[in-house]
């Protein structure tokens, strides 16, 4: 009788053993977005990563959720300085002055953009004619930390008063909700998502 040795998955090397970071990657990196409530987590919790890890934030995720509402933009925007300053003493979140009060400040012009264009996963996926664009890398020293889609993604987030999205951070936005997928050939989940991305299909004006 033969013994079948278990199949070896093989993931993204960036994803390594730690448990939170190989979920993320396993669940939802790559997946295309069109949530907006989702869109704004990931710019938020992007925001806040700046000069960090992505684990320290995805340890802190749970904390961020009850601490930003949810990540309801409607109800962030409505956020005053004593809130403000509330959060500053909340130590299970990211306590930088300019990183809370960016993303109250970004709940507002995220409101705006909804308005202008009926949702902002349309305003978003506008950038990649609302379907997702399939890479073929073998090595994350292959992977650009940012393209011209992701300058021309920042530029337009700053100009409607966005901050905390340089474009490496915007394309690492564009990363994990899908806008790109960026999963290497090796990577169990490239091909998965790949089939996610021909079947995505979003109306941008």
């Amino acid at each position: 009788m033969v013994t079948r040795k278990p199949k070896v998955q093989v993931r993204c090397d960036w994803a390594g053993t730690e448990p939170l970071l190989v979920a993320y990657h396993d669940e939802e990196w790559g997946v295309p977005v069109q949530s907006d409530r989702t869109l704004f987590e990931f710019l938020i919790l992007e925001g806040a990563q700046a000069g960090l890890s992505w684990l320290t934030i995805l340890r802190k995720r749970v904390a961020y959720r009850r601490a930003f509402a949810g990540f309801e933009p409607e109800k962030v925007a409505r956020f005053d300085a004593r809130k403000v300053s509330s959060l500053l003493r909340d130590p299970a979140i990211v306590r930088n002055r300019a990183k809370v009060a960016s993303a109250v400040a970004n709940a507002r012009a995220f409101l705006k953009v909804q308005t202008e264009f009926g949702s902002f996963a349309a305003y978003q996926w506008r950038f990649v004619e609302g379907r997702p664009l399939q890479a073929r890398f073998s090595s994350l020293k292959q992977i650009p930390p940012r393209t011209a889609l992701s300058d021309a993604f920042s530029k337009d987030l700053k100009q409607r008063g966005f901050s905390f999205v340089g474009s490496t951070i915007a394309y690492a936005h564009m990363q994990a909700v899908g806008m790109v997928n960026d999963h290497l050939v090796t990577c169990m989940r490239h091909r998965p998502i790949a089939k996610l991305g021909a079947s995505f299909r979003l109306a941008v004006p």
